[in-house]
């Protein structure tokens, strides 16, 4: 694949997560009432005190934003950024001009709102996009006070949301608070993937009888990893392995009929690349 090529398809994808995002402004936040904090939300707080147009009153709040960051941060904020904030600006407005609001319910708006933007946002981000605001203005604040980002992006969402419920309400911010959850979870499962496999820890006296039997039973490879523990001081071996879903009752089951006094530690698994699991 040329670099052009690449480069014009994360373009594309950036577009594509762009114009997801503007969907669910135009069809369920905005006539919703649903600031669910950042610029956008700011912007619906505004359009529906001065009927501004959400698109163009996003881009007027991001050029400041954009001008300085860039000023402080280089090529971190660079042209998809750019690329982000203007095609949002131009979709919130185009799409607002023919949108007609699904349902008048705010929770309904809130959770499908919710879900959708973040697909669109988290598509945007897996192509390394961004559509400004919120981020850039939590990386400012990060910058000059004592603060990390996350707590920054709390603030700045926190803000907006108080702003909303100062104007509509205290009940439409509680659903804007639903709906910037509901976001984070959707941009969490876009770029990370839904939990389809598991991996585990196995702490045993008998990490042969168990790694053996994980090869020929469930076929699946393990590996060995060194290990000492820390009160005993002893070496032993820690398995780590990756099975489905379907197959944790069955490995458990290997284990303790093994070594019933095993120390073992599952966790979730979003993304798997290599043998018998997803091809990168």
């Amino acid at each position: 694949m040329s670099k052009f090529v690449k480069v014009l398809k994360e373009y594309l994808g950036v577009l594509l997560g762009v114009a997801v995002t503007a969907f669910a402004l135009a069809w369920f936040l905005i006539p919703g009432k649903i600031a669910a904090g950042g610029v956008s939300g700011l912007a619906i707080v505004i359009f529906h005190l001065l009927r501004l147009p959400v698109g163009a009153t996003m881009l007027v709040l991001n050029i400041p934003l954009f001008i300085v960051s860039l000023k402080t941060f280089g090529a971190m904020f660079g042209a998809k950024t750019l690329f982000g904030a203007i095609s949002m600006a131009i979709l919130v407005d185009v799409f607002g001009h023919y949108a007609v609001p699904v349902t008048n319910d705010p929770l309904l708006a809130s959770i499908y709102g919710g879900v959708i933007a973040g697909i669109g946002l988290g598509i945007a981000f897996r192509h390394g996009g961004s559509t400004g605001g919120t981020d850039m203005a939590a990386q400012l604040l990060a910058r000059y006070f004592p603060t990390s980002v996350g707590q920054a992006l709390l603030i700045v969402d926190g803000v907006v949301i108080a702003l909303a419920g100062f104007v509509f309400g205290p009940e439409l911010a509680l659903y804007a608070l639903i709906a910037v959850f509901i976001t984070t979870k959707a941009i969490d499962v876009v770029q990370e993937g839904q939990s389809y496999a598991k991996a585990a820890f196995i702490i045993s006296v008998n990490p042969d009888l168990i790694g053996q039997a994980i090869i020929h039973r469930l076929e699946r490879g393990a590996t060995a990893l060194q290990g000492r523990g820390v009160f005993t001081g002893a070496d032993r071996d820690v398995l780590f392995v990756i099975v489905a879903r379907s197959e944790i009752s069955q490995l458990k089951r290997i284990v303790y009929e093994a070594d019933p006094n095993a120390f073992v530690v599952i966790g979730d698994v979003h993304e798997v690349l290599g043998e018998g699991f997803t091809r990168g």
